[in-house]
């Protein structure tokens, strides 16, 4: 069954498209066909590291997002959509007017919303909106983002994660990498695989060996989360 996700967290700075590009090279290894939209028109991360499988959408006109939905369907394979920040108003009205969950569940396609939270009290409250909007309709996955926080204890003890649960909530932890690496890995402009991989500069942006080892490892435990939640 295709899967559309839905990448988001409502603010800025908790890893969304980190998660995306993660998300990405993960179906590449893995051999399974998927498209990817890049909601973010700013920034547009999809669009820089894997610009082969990527085109812009802008959340705010319907009819490039029906294009979404549109896809999954015709093509029966993965979507994957990098939501910006302050997304969910407009993706929320278009869901709500097109019916989209009805409709994917008549067609075969299943919705995912991840929540992309750092360990602040404002990915909390917002995970509740989202919970508040949605019910039982699609399917969550909450992320814990390591590399955004390191007390977790807030959610993991809150009615939210509760509910969510009680709903179907998949929960993850996306391990924090070696931020240096990270900051080096968006300076070259590498793909999560050169990152790892690549030793020539002359073939592309290439890291130093034990900065792909990072990478390597990094993108280990985070596939193994990733097998876990996609199972």
């Amino acid at each position: 069954m295709p899967k559309i996700h839905f990448v988001g967290g409502e603010k800025g700075g908790v890893g969304k498209s980190v998660l995306a590009r993660l998300l990405a090279q993960y179906h590449i290894d893995r051999e399974q066909d998927f498209s990817a939209f890049d909601g973010d028109l700013s920034h547009g991360a999809l669009m820089r590291y894997y610009a082969d499988y990527s085109e812009a959408v802008d959340i705010n006109r319907s009819e490039d997002v029906d294009r979404i939905a549109e896809r999954a369907v015709e093509s029966d394979k993965d979507v994957i959509v990098d939501l910006a920040a302050q997304a969910a108003r407009p993706l929320d009205r278009w869901m709500d007017e097109t019916g989209l969950l009805e409709l994917s569940g008549e067609m075969g396609v299943e919705v995912l919303l991840w929540h992309v939270m750092d360990d602040s009290t404002d990915a909390l409250r917002l995970l509740g909106a989202m919970l508040d909007t949605h019910g039982e309709g699609p399917g969550y996955v909450l992320v814990r983002n390591r590399g955004r926080g390191s007390d977790f204890s807030l959610l993991d003890d809150s009615e939210e994660k509760t509910r969510a649960e009680t709903l179907g909530a998949r929960s993850m932890d996306l391990p924090a990498l070696h931020a240096p690496t990270m900051r080096k890995i968006d300076r070259v402009g590498a793909s999560l695989w050169a990152a790892a991989n690549n030793k020539d500069p002359e073939l592309g942006p290439s890291l130093g060996l034990l900065e792909r080892q990072r990478v390597r490892v990094w993108l280990g435990k985070a596939y193994a989360e990733l097998d876990r939640i996609l199972d």
